[in-house]
């Protein structure tokens, strides 16, 4: 298993505020300072709601979207949960995790319901007295992933008496500390402000971690350089892809220096041929490729990598290095997500720029109750069509379906690409 480096967002009034108690912003702009921990080699991230307010809890909810889409690593969000509803709000913001307070007896009372609708991997329980984890054992056993230990003084009884994964929240320590806690076999991950304050120095943090046999997040390769075949100046080309799109973004070299510091960090590393030297990209520009997989071909003398690109990957300003036409011959597009991004991207063409006679701007002008009516009647022409022998009448329905949901879509402000992140964590 292995130790995790997680920093905390501390959420009041839209801010990154200090601690639970000590409002002192810290940044305006809390996504930033959420893609500030990802671009530093966080494992985690967890985000405290603080507000005291419903209004406030809903614009926190929004904040913790952006979040959750500006930052590369797992966000736990906690903070004004009183039930289900809570939960489920926190997931559907982007969450991959979401906190119960222990101290708060209605979020004991609704441990059950939330693991079994949402699964045990998406539960964590917030613990401030070890009694709260005497008290609950065999439900935490039965429906909690892991524990959150936000008091000090509870952290040493805890370990002693409870074998659950453990995050502990611990305020400024020493790295021996940090390194102490970590050897610890129920421990599984530090926060708090220890994290926070060493931020830019997690890297350095993990690299002391592997050196005193303490196992962290890092990239392991199950190829060594020496396996690879070179080409005449001792390089491996590598071709960049998007991981969600598996769009071709780039080509360049890698030599066994940027290998290995692209599995360390994360963060693909080339070698610049034109430089002489290493070029870890985005760092001028801002534009990181973090990667989510390196594949070597069949020769070993190719590798394929799949990464998140933040930006363009052209020096040009394109998304992708390949927009120069060469020549293309005629064919129906068949991948489903380009098909529905195609169509969707002409609907909401038609909302922005109206086209006389068109039926989806007709849809727009009658507005919401119309496109509810309209789904509703080919849903209902789906459930007739099924009935019939004939496969192809259900097809037509179906496609019927999916043009008018995107029309919803589109006028709800919500993309292919958050329907299908939501697809993927079910």
């Amino acid at each position: 298993m292995y130790k995790k480096l997680i920093p905390c967002i501390y959420l009041y009034k839209g801010n990154a505020v200090k601690g639970f108690s000590d409002y002192t912003i810290l940044e305006t702009n809390p996504a930033a300072l959420g893609k500030f921990y990802s671009d530093n080699c966080a494992d985690e991230l967890i985000v405290y709601d603080l507000s005291d307010t419903d209004a406030a809890h809903e614009e926190a909810l929004d904040v913790i979207k952006h979040i959750c889409t500006e930052t590369e690593i797992p966000v736990i969000g906690a903070g004004n949960v009183h039930r289900m509803e809570d939960i489920k709000k926190l997931l559907y913001a982007g969450c991959k995790k979401a906190v119960l307070n222990y101290s708060k007896p209605e979020n004991i009372e609704i441990t059950e319901e939330v693991s079994l609708k949402f699964g045990k991997d998406k539960i964590i329980a917030c613990i401030s007295d070890v009694k709260e984890i005497t008290d609950n054992e065999a439900l935490l056993e039965s429906y909690v992933e892991e524990l959150i230990l936000v008091k000090e003084r509870c952290i040493k009884e805890a370990v002693a008496v409870s074998k659950f994964p453990m995050i502990v929240s611990v305020p400024e320590v020493s790295l021996d500390k940090i390194l102490e806690l970590l050897s610890k076999e129920n421990i599984c991950g530090i926060s708090g402000y220890a994290i926070n304050e060493n931020a830019k120095e997690l890297l350095a943090v993990k690299n002391l971690c592997q050196t005193n046999g303490i196992p962290v997040n890092t990239f392991e390769s199950k190829i060594p350089w020496a396996d690879f075949k070179l080409n005449a100046d001792g390089h491996v080309t590598v071709v960049a892809q998007d991981y969600k799109t598996d769009e071709v973004l780039m080509v360049a070299y890698m030599n066994e220096e940027a290998y290995n510091t692209t599995l360390h960090t994360g963060k693909m590393t080339y070698y610049s041929r034109s430089r002489n030297a290493l070029w870890v990209k985005g760092e001028t520009s801002g534009h990181y490729q973090y990667v989510k997989s390196l594949t070597a071909d069949c020769d070993k003398d190719t590798i394929l990598a799949k990464v998140s690109q933040i930006g363009a990957a052209c020096h040009t300003g394109a998304h992708s290095c390949f927009h120069n036409e060469i020549m293309c011959k005629e064919f129906e597009e068949s991948n489903p997500l380009k098909v529905f991004e195609r169509v969707y991207s002409v609907i909401l063409d038609r909302k922005i720029h109206p086209k006389e006679g068109s039926y989806t701007n007709y849809l727009f002008d009658k507005g919401i109750d119309k496109i509810l009516k309209k789904l509703g009647e080919e849903a209902t022409e789906i459930v007739i069509a099924a009935k019939n022998p004939n496969p192809n009448e259900i097809k037509y329905e179906i496609s019927d379906f999916l043009y008018h949901m995107m029309v919803l879509m589109a006028e709800k402000g919500v993309t292919w690409e958050e329907i299908t992140e939501e697809l993927a964590k079910r």
